[in-house]
Formats: C-alpha cells, sequence, structure tokens
C-alpha cells in the first residue's frame, strides 16, 4: 500500500508504474506469450522512458512558473527600507461593513492570496530559499500586494510600463488612508510629479510639506523677504529689474521703520498707499517683494540664489499666510514656475513640499489658480513634456496627463490692458455678478477657451499669453519700460517657440494690440530659418477689432486724463504712426502670399473710457485687414471678444472658423 507521506513525485512515479504493470498483465495474458526474458526488459525501458520524460517536463514547468513569479513579486528592498524608517504612524483601519469584510469577493480575494503566499513559499523550499530573503524583510499584508507591485512598476525601466503605473495609481479609489501614505512616501520624484498631473490622482497621496523653519523672534516675514531680495545679485540687471528690487527695498525699509516706531509710514514715493489706504501696508509691500522676485526668477542664476537662501521655504510660508490674497498666491506660484524651468532645482523643490500644493491648487475652481499651478507642474514634468512654458504662457488644455492626442494648437493674445484670463472672460451679466458663480457652473465662465471650446475640440492644446501693458505712463508698472511692438513679439515669439508652438498646426486669435503683435510676429518668424516650422504650420488668424489702420484712442490722449502722457504702445496705435502702415502693407502681402485663412470681427457700439468721454476705439474701416471675412458685432471694444453664451453668434462662428479651418489636421 502507498504510503500517504510520500513526496508528490515520487508518489505519482509510483501509480503511473503500477497501472502500466497492470495494462502489460492484461495483454500478456491475453496474448501468445513471448520469450519472459525480452518483454521484461522492454516493459522496464519503456516505463523508464515515459515516467522520465513526466518528470522532467513538470520539473522544467514548475521550475519557469517559479521563476516568473519570483520576477513580478520580488521588492525593492530600499523602498522596504526606508518604509520602516518613516516618520508617520498608520494604523490599519477595518471597515465596520461585514458585508465588505465577508463577502465572495473579498474572500476569494483573501484566498487567492493566500495560494499565491503559499506557493512563494513552497518555491522557496524546493529551490533552498531563493526568495526567503526579500520576504523575511517585510511582513506584506495580502492586501497590500498591489501597493508594492504599483511601486516597483512605477520605477520601471521602460517608460510606457512608468506611465501605466502612474496612470493605475491614479485611478484607484478604494485603498485606506494608510496605503496611500505608502505610496506618498516610498515613490520617487517622477512618480509623484506624475500623480499630480493626473486629473484622478486622490490628494492622499501627497504627504503635507515639512515643517518650515521658525522666524526669529526680532525678525519678520517681510524683513525675511527684503532679505532674501537685497541677497540677490544687484548688477548687470534690466533696468525694469533694477526699479522693482530698489523700490521694494526701499519700501520694505520704511514700512518696517514704521511699524518699530509704531506708525505707519507714507514716506518714500508713496505710491503703494496713495492708490489704497485701505490695504495693510506689511501686504503691499510684500507684493512689491514679490514682484521683484518674479523678475529676478527670470534668470536662472539668481534662481540658484534664492534657492539657497531658503526662498522655497520662505515662500511657502508666505502663500500659506496669504491664502486669502490670490494676487499674492499668483506671484508666489509665478516665480516657482520660472525656477521650474531650471531642471537642476527640481528635486529641491519636490522636496520642499511644493508638489503637495500645487497638486491642491490644480484641483481649485479658480482657474488662475489652477493654471499657474499647472504650468509649474508642466515645468516640472519631463517624463511627458519636452516644452517648457515660462512666464506668461499659460496651457488652459489640457492641463492633466492625458491620452487624447493633440492635433493642433489655438494661441490667444490680449490687447492693451488685457490679461491672459480676464480678457477671454464670458459678457458680464448683471445678475449673474450679484450671485456667487462657481467656474463649473454652465451658466457663467470667466475663461471661455478653457470651458467651451476645450470640451467641443478636446484634441486642441489651448494657450493664452500674458504681458503687461498701459494706457498711460503715468499707469505703467514699470517706467522704463516702454517696449514697442517690435521687441514684445520677438519676446513673445521666443517663449512661444519654447513652449512648442510651431510643431503643430496653429490657429491665432487675438484681440485689439494683440492682433498686431500676431501680424509682427509672423513677419519676424519669416525672417529667422529656426521659426520656419511657426510660420509652415499656421494655417489662420483670428481678428477681434484688431486696428489695422489705427485707432482713435490715442487722438483723444488730451482730453483724457488716463492718457495725458500715453504709452508708447498707444502712440503706435495713431492713424499717421509709419510702423503701423509698414506693418499692414507688409502683413497683407505676406499672408496672401501664404493663403492663411483669415476671420475679423468688429465692433459696431463706443466704449466707455473711464468716467469722462465714450470712444468708437476701432472702427469698421480699420478692422478691415483686407482679406478674410468681416463682420461687424453689435457690441463695444471690451465685449467684442466675450460671448454672452454658448449659443451666441459670436463664440459660435468662432468655433465653426476652427474645426474648418483645421479640418484636415483633426482628421489625421
Amino acid at each position: 500500500m502507498l504510503s500517504p507521506s510520500l513526496p508528490g513525485s515520487i508518489l505519482a512515479y509510483r501509480m503511473s508504474l503500477a497501472a502500466y504493470c497492470i495494462i502489460c498483465c492484461r495483454r500478456i495474458g491475453a496474448s501468445t506469450p513471448p520469450p519472459q526474458s525480452t518483454t521484461y526488459w522492454r516493459d522496464i525501458r519503456n516505463i523508464i522512458k515515459f515516467t522520465g520524460s513526466l518528470i522532467l517536463g513538470g520539473s522544467l514547468f514548475l521550475t519557469y512558473e517559479v521563476l516568473a513569479l519570483k520576477k513580478s513579486l520580488t521588492l525593492d528592498t530600499q523602498v522596504v527600507e526606508r518604509e520602516k524608517m518613516k516618520s508617520y504612524i498608520y494604523l490599519h483601519t477595518v471597515s465596520l461593513d461585514k458585508r465588505e469584510n465577508y463577502g465572495i469577493t473579498y474572500q476569494a480575494r483573501k484566498e487567492l492570496h493566500k495560494a499565491v503566499r503559499k506557493v512563494l513559499a513552497t518555491s522557496a523550499k524546493i529551490l533552498r530559499g531563493p526568495f526567503a530573503d526579500t520576504f523575511s524583510t517585510i511582513d506584506v499584508e495580502d492586501h497590500e500586494c498591489a501597493v508594492w507591485l504599483l511601486l516597483r512598476k512605477s520605477q520601471s525601466g521602460d517608460r510606457t510600463a512608468r506611465l501605466q503605473a502612474v496612470q493605475e495609481m491614479s485611478e484607484t479609489h478604494h485603498w485606506h488612508d494608510y496605503q496611500y501614505r505608502i505610496i506618498a512616501q516610498a515613490c520617487d520624484l517622477r512618480t509623484l510629479i506624475g500623480l499630480a498631473r493626473s486629473k484622478e490622482s486622490d490628494l492622499r497621496f501627497f504627504l503635507p510639506p515639512p515643517p518650515l523653519p521658525s522666524l526669529n523672534e526680532d525678525t519678520c516675514i517681510e524683513e525675511e523677504l527684503r532679505q532674501l531680495l537685497a541677497s540677490l545679485p544687484q548688477t548687470e540687471l534690466d533696468e525694469c529689474i533694477q526699479y522693482f528690487t530698489s523700490l521694494a527695498l526701499s519700501e520694505s525699509s520704511q514700512s518696517l521703520a514704521a511699524q518699530k516706531g509704531g506708525l505707519w509710514c507714507f514716506g518714500g514715493n508713496g505710491l503703494p498707499y496713495a492708490e489704497s489706504f485701505g490695504e495693510v501696508p506689511s501686504a503691499t509691500v510684500e507684493m512689491f517683494c514679490l514682484e521683484a522676485l518674479v523678475k529676478h526668477s527670470e534668470i536662472p542664476t539668481h534662481c540658484d540664489e534664492i534657492e539657497a537662501n531658503g526662498g522655497l521655504q520662505l515662500l511657502q510660508r508666505l502663500y500659506q499666510l496669504h491664502k486669502d490674497c490670490p494676487k499674492i498666491q499668483r506671484n508666489i506660484m509665478r516665480i516657482i514656475g520660472n525656477m521650474a524651468l531650471n531642471e537642476h532645482l527640481h528635486s529641491t523643490i519636490v522636496h520642499s513640499g511644493w508638489v503637495s500644493i500645487l497638486a491642491e491648487a490644480m484641483k481649485s475652481p479658480r482657474i488662475m489658480e489652477a493654471s499657474h499651478a499647472a504650468r509649474t507642474l508642466a515645468n516640472l514634468d519631463r517624463e511627458t513634456m519636452r516644452e517648457k512654458y515660462q512666464d506668461g504662457v499659460y496651457v488652459l488644455h489640457p492641463q492633466y496627463r492625458t491620452s487624447q492626442p493633440i492635433k493642433a494648437d489655438v494661441l490667444f493674445i490680449h490687447g492693451l490692458m488685457g490679461a491672459a484670463f480676464k480678457t477671454w472672460r464670458q459678457q458680464d451679466n448683471e445678475q449673474l455678478l450679484t450671485e456667487k458663480i462657481l467656474e463649473d457652473d454652465a451658466r457663467y465662465t470667466t475663461c471661455w477657451p478653457k470651458t467651451w471650446l476645450a470640451r467641443d475640440c478636446p484634441a486642441l492644446r489651448i494657450i493664452s499669453v500674458e504681458y503687461d501693458t498701459s494706457l498711460s505712463d503715468w499707469r505703467t508698472r514699470c517706467p522704463m519700460e516702454r517696449k514697442s511692438i517690435a521687441f514684445r513679439s520677438d519676446e513673445l515669439l521666443r517663449k512661444l517657440r519654447a513652449a512648442g508652438v510651431g510643431d503643430r498646426p496653429v490657429i491665432w486669435v487675438s484681440h485689439s494690440m494683440g492682433g498686431l503683435l500676431v501680424k509682427k510676429m509672423l513677419l519676424e518668424a519669416s525672417k529667422k530659418p529656426e521659426m520656419s516650422t511657426v510660420i509652415n504650420n499656421t494655417r489662420g488668424i483670428i481678428f477681434y477689432s484688431v486696428p489695422h489702420h489705427g485707432s482713435h484712442l490715442a487722438e483723444y490722449s488730451v482730453n483724457i486724463r488716463y492718457l495725458l502722457f500715453p504709452s508708447l504702445e498707444v502712440k503706435e496705435l495713431s492713424k499717421d504712426s509709419p510702423a503701423l502702415k509698414t506693418l499692414q502693407d507688409d502683413f497683407l502681402e505676406f499672408a496672401k502670399d501664404k493663403n492663411f485663412q483669415v476671420l475679423n470681427f468688429v465692433e459696431t457700439l463706443p466704449t466707455y473710457i473711464g468716467s469722462m468721454i465714450k470712444l468708437h476705439v476701432v472702427p469698421v474701416e480699420s478692422a478691415d485687414l483686407g482679406i478674410g471675412d468681416l463682420i461687424p458685432v453689435d457690441v463695444d471694444h471690451l465685449n467684442i471678444c466675450k460671448p454672452k453664451k454658448k449659443d451666441a453668434f459670436l463664440y459660435q462662428r468662432t468655433l465653426q472658423f476652427i474645426c474648418e479651418t483645421l479640418a484636415k489636421d483633426l482628421e489625421d
């Protein structure tokens, strides 16, 4: 009788031998008996061949399965050791729902995990413990295998596998808190940034920023900010950087002196306090310091100095203190976004805790806050992004990682006194302005390219550009900053090329003076071989009330208090400007030669400027480029680019032009 304690392979061997012997005996009894000696050795050889093949094949199959299982479940011991030293305590919470703990699905998964563990243990014994060392260093619960497998996959040498792992993590919403924190502590920089740029990611993937260093008792955050600014190089700077720096240092010194003396100081140039007596002077001084830091952060070597002098931690403290001041937070985001253009600073930015702040800001319902965070994270993400977004270049769509192929770009360029977001908002409605409107509310949008156009054309990358303009030198932010259209176009063209504009088909959308910048950019790009792709991929241009032949704005400078000393931009818009006439003549010939598709809109109503006068800023004859349709719209100059609602003619005609012009490109 066979013993049940024998190993499985011997047992199988003996059973096979016994069965074969019985069959042989029956055959012998039913036929003429051949010589016994010959039959006996022939049977033995057949049995050996059959059983040997069975054992050899089974051994090879078992070895292959064990090795494959080892390869898929081997854990990174460095990650394990890092997890052992974690500074957080995580409790293994158990759901109070009995159906979750004892349901069929739960039990089946638990039994499957147990079976895998038993296979590993058995294989370790058979092969004398090739996996034993790995699993002896950590006690992994059955349901935690997926967490560690995704972690290992996210650090794979295969880029596709890494991206897939990040996507699977971001789509997971059933883990316990401590499992999200395990990922947060054990993942690398690349994975963390990928999770921050994934739309469905849970914020529990991101650890709170590390504790900030405490301030000295005899100093305040304003003084720390001033010291940071004073530590930056002050030589060989642009005139505007020198202006902002000296102004910020001067105002902060007087504010500190006033606070220590128990009085508010209204000395110096008086500009920040004369504008608004209701503001706290320290907050105003902080704004001046931040504006100076924004300018400094555009210089790579100054970014290194900001980081070395603790700027990342100081800016983070200021960001947290001014949660109720979006303007301060946006300037801080601009600084971090500029620093993120320097790849050698990425590790420092991540370790200082900024990714968790940016990930939270990405989910903000405020479009401006989300867009500033999206720009910074895109500059940090070198896994999926080749482009770099410099200050003033904002991607409105897509702001997250996406599997949707991007087939074309649409660029929005604002005009005088405009901005990257407010210029392209929906036309203001008195009833809606009195209510609290959310960004996802279907009744109103603060940026129709991001909400309406992105939904109607998801295969587009939508970019909005921002630059400083002023009507008068009295209101300019930097008195020395007298930038012509030619200067600005060269600056914007360089930034847009760094963002990858020209690599895909392009449509330009412009308002007022922005249209003149577009014309100048395209003419300049045609003269530079390295910019040839911008010209070759330009498909069409939309002009919203662009003064191709000049504007009445400069002519009223004597009568309007804001235009007592018109800025250079306004002077260039005068009808007798030689530069404007040359630009119009050159571009018209160029556009005809390149066969650009053109759509022109023009206002028919006057615009109120201040409380003193109303003015027809761009008359119909000035908005006529000479090619393309010219469509008059019964709105003023400010609202010509602000549709009343999504089904309004202004938006629907714009959408139609974009879809028709890019029809072939979107089909490919």
